[in-house]
């Protein structure tokens, strides 16, 4: 039920629906009745965070006890976040219209590094200090995790707790220990230095960071019960793991609306430029009869007409026929359309393309990310023009008239011939269209070319590689655009100033947080959107606490170097990341993980066990 307050004001804000709650599926619980109460803050609009399938999960996974109640909370829209200050609104989840601030727990997802900024004005909203230190009490406890806590640093001084790793391991372990030191009565460092002995967490505070005269990182040392790294955790078993049987259904329209079924974690490929392709190891498949029985569950429960399979690479699932079969033995009658996302060029084939059409014909979305041959061995693609080309004209045969496809400018090793590829290999795609015999008659073709901006991320090869100046991008970007010579191909590219930002995130130190909270207070929220992005704050920020961000962004590191994420461990070894960063340099690849296993040492975290070979 939410405030009266907050009725008042709704007819002020664009998408009312956005703040209301009462969706079907969502949970509503006696809050006299439970003793733990858990705010899952998605810092980004509810169009955003609803799509996303981990708070699917954690929400569902939590309201299953009968002690704990989980409720959702994402950013409110600068529309409604005037509204909000005006009358003195303080931030509220969806399910209660409690405010944020009585909660036992306040977790979020980081997702994007340019959602941090939202963070801090969720919780100021929320009417709670915004740093660790001066939150004195056991609660509210302010947690997060998420693909961007591999590197928490520079948030770490507003967080209480890290959850590294999976939060099916994590989460309700964590609320066990709250539940039992909320009853004991226990002071807020007696209950980190506990939260610190489980594999799974990190406790930013139990951690001193030195930093040398040039500003890279002296030592790390942990103190009280903290361990020299912290740990990751993972799921071992997908198919016994939790996942719900039902999806809340949004009141208005979302980003991905639809059920979505996870086949598999982790991925074969080794791309070097993919932090989730490192992180998300070691590779794990969830069986074809566990997906297909979940997915047809969450139809039943929620009325959606599409289930999408979800994970870093589709096609490279070993159950992906058997599993279509299954799943078209029922859709095709219901009229539930299967999305096959995150496709890959070299294992596409005519059975997939047979089995993709059986309903509606959906786009079709490749991922080449480089131009030339040369350069998609140096980042470890594993993907031939041949190849490319052979794809896109199955596709072409089976009816399609357009396709996207994914590039990164600014890629380690790159040239302007690199880039110039691109815009060849597109018009070799048109051409493959119109030499088509079969094609379709009367119809023209679309090739969609993005170009993202590459950030060098965490625990991938390219985790010591310089980031591209903005300047050097927007070269690119323009080179790229010249290079285009028919109106057949659409290019769209990113805001270098965004990249760059990002980039200062991904790798950045704890000394970040004073510029982090200097430029949400000159008014940075949403930088990840293109109309509230303003870089110019940001650059008054940096200039004011005396930071250099290309420091950060556009330096090459060396091996030997501290970086900020080595006392987090995420399975794969150093050892490996550089052995690859050599073998990138000299355009040498590495053979997926079916093929030959390369020893990256993240099957440590399941006993030993990895689904590659499978």
């Amino acid at each position: 039920m939410i405030p009266q307050k907050v009725e008042n004001i709704l007819l002020k804000v664009q998408k009312p629906g956005r703040y209301v709650g009462g969706e079907l599926n969502s949970v509503i619980k006696d809050k006299n009745k439970v003793d733990l109460r858990y705010a899952f803050c998605f810092p980004d609009t509810y169009e955003i965070g609803m799509s996303h399938l981990g708070m699917k999960i954690l929400y569902s996974l939590v309201n299953e006890r009968e002690d704990a109640w989980c409720e959702r909370v994402f950013a409110p829209w600068v529309d409604m976040e005037e509204q909000m200050r005006e009358n003195n609104i303080p931030l509220y989840a969806l399910e209660s219209g409690d405010p944020v601030k009585d909660f036992d727990m306040i977790g979020f997802t980081l997702q994007y590094e340019l959602s941090f900024s939202n963070v801090l004005n969720m919780l100021d909203l929320a009417q709670v200090p915004l740093y660790s230190k001066d939150r004195e009490s056991l609660t509210p406890l302010v947690v997060a995790g998420g693909p961007c806590v591999c590197n928490a640093e520079p948030i770490a001084d507003f967080i209480d707790v890290i959850m590294l790793g999976e939060g099916e391991e994590t989460t309700n372990e964590l609320l066990d220990l709250l539940k039992e030191h909320k009853q004991k009565g226990s002071s807020k460092l007696e209950f980190l230095c506990e939260v610190a002995k489980i594999d799974g967490f990190y406790v930013p505070s139990l951690y001193d960071v030195e930093y040398n005269d040039d500003n890279t990182i002296k030592s790390v040392t942990p103190k009280h019960t903290a361990p020299q790294k912290a740990v990751k955790r993972v799921v071992k078993d997908l198919d016994k793991a939790f996942y719900p049987k039902a999806f809340i259904v949004p009141s208005i329209e979302i980003v991905h609306d639809r059920v979505t079924a996870e086949i598999f974690r982790g991925c074969i490929r080794g791309c070097r430029f993919c932090q989730a392709g490192f992180i998300y190891r070691p590779i794990r498949e969830k069986s074809a009869d566990v997906v297909e029985s979940q997915s047809k569950c969450l139809c039943e429960t929620s009325g959606y007409d599409e289930i999408s399979l979800c994970s870093l690479s589709t096609s490279d699932y070993t159950q992906i026929e058997p599993l279509l079969d299954k799943l078209l033995s029922w859709t095709i009658d219901d009229k539930i359309n299967v999305a096959l996302p995150s496709l890959r060029v070299d294992n596409f084939s005519d059975e997939l393309m047979q089995k993709l059409t059986a309903v509606r014909r959906a786009g079709l979305t490749f991922a080449p990310e480089a131009g030339t041959q040369r350069l998609r061995d140096a980042i470890n693609k594993n993907v031939t023009e041949e190849e490319v080309m052979t794809t896109v004209t199955k596709a072409f045969n089976g009816g399609w008239t357009g396709v996207k496809l994914y590039f990164m400018l600014g890629l380690p090793t790159e040239t302007l011939d690199d880039v110039a590829g691109i815009a060849e290999l597109g018009q070799k795609v048109v051409n493959a269209f119109y030499s088509n015999p079969d094609r379709p008659k009367g119809k023209g073709v679309t090739v969609n070319i993005s170009a993202s901006s590459f950030v060098p991320k965490p625990f991938t090869p390219f985790q010591w590689e310089p980031q591209d100046t903005m300047e050097q991008l927007e070269e690119k970007q323009k080179h790229l655009r010249e290079s285009v010579t028919t109106k057949k191909i659409n290019i769209s590219t990113h805001l270098t100033p965004t990249s760059f930002l990002e980039g200062v995130f991904a790798r950045g130190d704890r000394r970040l947080s004073k510029v982090m909270e200097l430029a949400w207070k000159k008014g940075c929220r949403f930088d990840g959107w293109d109309d509230q992005f303003d870089f110019s704050k940001w650059t008054e920020a940096f200039e004011e606490c005396g930071i250099d961000p290309s420091f950060y962004a556009n330096r090459r590191r060396s091996f030997d170097e501290i970086l900020p994420w080595d006392h987090l461990d995420y399975g794969v070894s150093k050892k490996f990341l550089i052995k690859e960063n050599e073998k990138a340099h000299r355009s040498e690849t590495t053979q997926n993980c079916r093929e030959k296993c390369a020893g990256c040492g993240a099957n440590k975290l399941n006993g030993g066990e990895c689904h590659a070979m499978c």
